[in-house]
């Protein structure tokens, strides 16, 4: 069954001159670009796509590094596009990322680790519905 998921290439990503790699990848898998768009992030949108996390210690750091630079935003279409993603990504911290995923091969450090997918459907609609309100997620 298709799906929709947002990705973010984060802040560090960007930076890099990594986007059209994490794209590239995506897209090679299948995946269909149903939105794009490079922005700067504001404050309020970056605390309520945190917002499970805001009784954490973390909360403040994880805000104030997602709206330190530009980021591209994406919703990607396919099967299975939530999960997929994921795998494709990585696990959060880099060091542990397996070789082959974005994490993996790119990422340098748990705090900077280049992109955001949605975990579930329902985080899926609720982020799409935040970065692209125009779009049915």
């Amino acid at each position: 069954m298709s799906e929709r998921t947002l990705v973010l290439v984060k802040p560090d990503g960007v930076r890099r001159g990594l986007v059209g790699e994490i794209i590239g990848r995506f897209e090679r898998k299948g995946f269909a670009l149903v939105a794009l768009e490079l922005r700067s992030l504001a404050r309020e949108t970056a605390e309520a796509h945190y917002d499970e996390h805001r009784s954490r210690p973390f909360f403040a750091e994880l805000v104030d590094f997602i709206t330190g630079g530009p980021l591209v935003a994406i919703v990607l279409e396919g099967p299975g596009a939530v999960l997929t993603v994921r795998s494709m990504m990585g696990t959060t911290n880099p060091a542990e990322a397996d070789s082959g995923t974005i994490r993996g091969d790119f990422g340098l450090e748990i705090a900077e680790n280049l992109v955001h997918g949605s975990d579930s459907l329902a985080s899926a609609k609720r982020e799409i519905a935040l970065f692209f309100p125009h779009i049915n997620p």
